[in-house]
């Protein structure tokens, strides 16, 4: 399940892609993060950077980041003069207050701009664990508004989940996802190999549980948080699982700055499985 993954970097990644491009194949989406401390330059340079190096840029546009309607145009004119518009992702974002018009995704999209400026395809954000500061109810409503927003504009969705330790959490979410009608694609947030204390410091500021019996089956020791730990716990019982009845499921990997141990953990499962 890992042969169309995808992975996610921030523009302080630019300078890595050289250097993991080989271990991954040519067209793969690399998710391009909207940091509140990074300039348009650089999110466009690490659009363009990606792109050169033979993979498929989906830039976040980070809805409650956007202080209004002039810099989200000049945002996506930006990306379509560097032929990265037509696939993008958008969330929410983390400010408390939004700095401009934009409450959350559904209001982004809602605008119509993303179908001007050429946008084809809209990735959006799914919570199998839930989400700290929004009840499940209104995360539910919001998944099927936005999906509604976006088919509406005759553009293509999916939905890329935050990610998780355990796969029958993930899996019991996507099942409910199918009972409510929705069949777009999926792909499941996966840590990509990292250190224990930088995964678990990852999960409290993402609202991740990551209690001592959900990480642990995911082969982390609270009492040793020394050494790395890698995906391949995970991988397998997600992908023993998956049926046919949970429709189109495929994995994205958060590369929490380092994007080469994500790809030589690709590479290394890809010789493995061969």
């Amino acid at each position: 399940m890992i042969a169309d993954h995808s992975i996610e970097i921030t523009g302080k990644d630019v300078a890595a892609l050289g250097r993991v491009a080989a271990h991954f194949a040519p067209g793969t989406a690399v998710n391009v993060t909207y940091l509140g401390n990074e300039s348009l330059s650089a999110r466009i340079e690490a659009c363009r950077a990606a792109r050169e190096h033979g993979f498929r840029p989906v830039p976040h546009l980070s809805a409650r980041r956007i202080t209004g309607e002039a810099e989200l145009r000049q945002f996506l004119s930006a990306l379509r003069d560097v032929g990265t518009n037509e696939e993008v992702f958008v969330i929410g974002g983390d400010p408390p207050e939004p700095l401009g018009p934009y409450d959350d995704a559904l209001a982004l999209i809602r605008t119509g701009l993303l179908q001007e400026y050429g946008v084809r395809h809209v990735g959006i954000t799914g919570y199998p664990e839930g989400h700290p500061h929004i009840d499940d109810s209104a995360l539910w409503d919001a998944l099927e508004h936005k999906i509604a927003a976006v088919t509406e504009q005759s553009m293509r969705v999916s939905v890329t989940t935050q990610f998780g330790f355990t796969s029958e959490t993930v899996i019991q979410w996507i099942e409910l996802v199918r009972r409510r009608g929705i069949t777009v694609p999926i792909r499941v947030g996966v840590p990509g190999p990292a250190s224990v204390k930088r995964l678990l410091g990852y999960a409290r500021r993402f609202g991740v549980k990551s209690s001592a019996g959900i990480v642990g089956k995911y082969g982390i020791s609270l009492t040793r948080l020394v050494g790395s730990a890698g995906p391949d716990r995970f991988i397998d019982s997600l992908a023993s699982r998956l049926t046919p009845d949970h429709g189109p499921v495929l994995v994205h990997f958060y590369t929490f700055g380092d994007p080469a141990a994500t790809a030589a953990w690709v590479s290394a499962r890809k010789k493995r499985i061969r």
